[in-house]
């Protein structure tokens, strides 16, 4: 009887716990984000300036050691609709269940999984799309509102949304033969397709391949229990394990490397290129003997706080166009940083509580999985805790992008020692004092605290 009892306490603190965090996560606060129009915009390896073309002068470029000069881009659209195409994945409630729990919801804990997510659908949609792909829905999107929105407004709006969309969206089940029109609406079609197939990947179901029911499981099975809070190391090779586990055969062709105490060794990455080899193709596919990999090192970038002397070091990570992001963030408040200007990244912010989506249905809507909002933080509070992410086509991209990063690497004055490594060999062929699976979870037990703020941004 007792035993029962205290199950019962257990649901009913549950059940208030996902109400409570429902309620503060709905919240979205006034804050704009400003952007200058005199400092060149980084995301994601390419550059944008939002003076007129006008006011540019020949000599002022966005071009850096890590950049060729032609990535440069001059209007505000092109980098607002480019920031709303990537996959914006946040907290979510009324799910079903997550493992080995009553929780319904991942509010207040799952930041870093979100932010986690969102990096790896960002090598998904370089994958299958590529890096000049933007979605048409991108500069539709509504900026989000000054008030708060509650859970039932959430479920009006998808309603709404759901209910607009009927007819208008092709389905994602639909063979490509009954697209109307000739070659232009068959690749835009097929381009519709992969992108909602991405987004289904990463829906809040049990059965979704990298979902966060999918992320939290694999997290038990190493010692995580629901409702902890995750650092960047163990998500990343909560990725990798998703990944390598996924049966939808469009995941076939991809692999997940982790890298070993800040170290790439050469010849795995090579190994997992060779891996899985009878993979699908995605429009710009890689050839058949080649496996695309994503290559994640979790690294450190001082002691208690970031040493200022790492900045450079981040911003010529994020002016690589083969760069999938860092998952960072503040202390025990976990984000997905995709650019800076100036002295300040730029990221986006799991921590917005929205309603369930069930991408079952084949034309669920897509706006709540794309952010119209862009965040910029100060570069000295980031956590000196982070995940760096890169995404390998071939092994020749592979051994291209490894010597680019030798060059970013290579220490400055003030720096006594690069960020991470690379190394020729395998990793066994090194004698590593510590056993590989204790190597790869690095647990940190801490509770995560965090709050919420969105909003549009701004030119000064």
């Amino acid at each position: 009887m007792e035993a029962k009892g205290t199950d019962e306490v257990e649901k009913l603190k549950s059940r208030f716990m996902s109400a409570w965090h429902s309620v503060k996560y709905s919240w979205v606060l006034k804050t704009k984000t400003s952007f200058s129009r005199n400092s060149p915009v980084f995301l994601l390896g390419k550059c944008y300036h939002f003076k007129a073309e006008d006011d540019v002068s020949p000599t002022e470029t966005c071009s850096t050691d890590a950049m060729d000069g032609d990535s440069v881009l001059g209007n505000v659209d092109g980098f607002r609709s480019d920031f709303a195409s990537r996959v914006w994945l946040t907290y979510r409630e009324e799910l079903a269940p997550l493992p080995g729990s009553t929780l319904t919801s991942d509010c207040g804990w799952g930041c870093t999984l979100r932010a986690g997510q969102m990096m790896l659908a960002q090598a998904l949609l370089l994958h299958f799309l590529g890096r000049e792909w933007i979605w048409p829905g991108a500069l539709r999107l509504e900026p989000m509102d000054t008030e708060t929105r509650t859970s039932s407004a959430a479920r009006r709006l998808v309603a709404s949304l759901e209910s607009s969309f009927q007819g208008e969206r092709p389905r994602a089940s639909q063979p490509l033969y009954q697209c109307p029109g000739g070659a232009e609406e068959a690749d835009a079609h097929l381009k519709e397709v992969y992108h909602r197939t991405i987004v289904t990947w990463f829906g809040d179901t049990p059965s979704a391949q990298l979902g966060v029911h999918r992320l939290v499981h694999l997290g038990m099975t190493s010692g995580k229990r629901v409702g902890d809070w995750y650092g960047p190391a163990v998500v990343a090779h909560i990725l990798r394990k998703a990944v390598e586990e996924a049966t939808d055969p469009g995941l076939r062709g991809v692999n997940v490397y982790v890298a070993q105490d800040c170290t790439v060794y050469s010849a795995d990455v090579v190994e997992k290129h060779s891996a899985r080899a009878d993979a699908l193709r995605g429009p710009e596919g890689s050839p058949a003997d080649s496996t695309a990999v994503i290559i994640l090192i979790p690294i450190r970038l001082g002691g208690e706080k970031i040493n200022p002397d790492y900045f450079n070091f981040v911003k010529g990570i994020l002016s690589l166009e083969y760069c999938i992001g860092i998952i960072g963030g503040k202390p025990k408040q976990a984000y997905y940083f995709v650019g800076f200007q100036d002295d300040s990244l730029i990221y986006m912010d799991p921590h917005y509580c929205q309603s369930f989506v069930d991408v079952s249905k084949s034309d669920f809507p897509l706006q709540s999985y794309h952010c119209p909002s862009p965040k910029k933080m100060p570069f000295i509070k980031m956590d000196p805790s982070c995940t760096i992410g890169f995404y390998s086509r071939s092994v020749q991209d592979y051994e291209r992008i490894s010597n680019e990063l030798s060059k970013v690497l290579q220490p400055s004055p003030k720096e006594k020692y690069p960020a991470f490594t690379f190394m020729k060999g395998h990793g066994r062929d090194y004698e590593l004092s510590v056993p590989v699976e204790k190597r790869e979870w690095p647990f940190i037990q801490s509770t995560q605290k965090a709050g919420a703020s969105a909003g549009d941004f701004v030119l000064l």
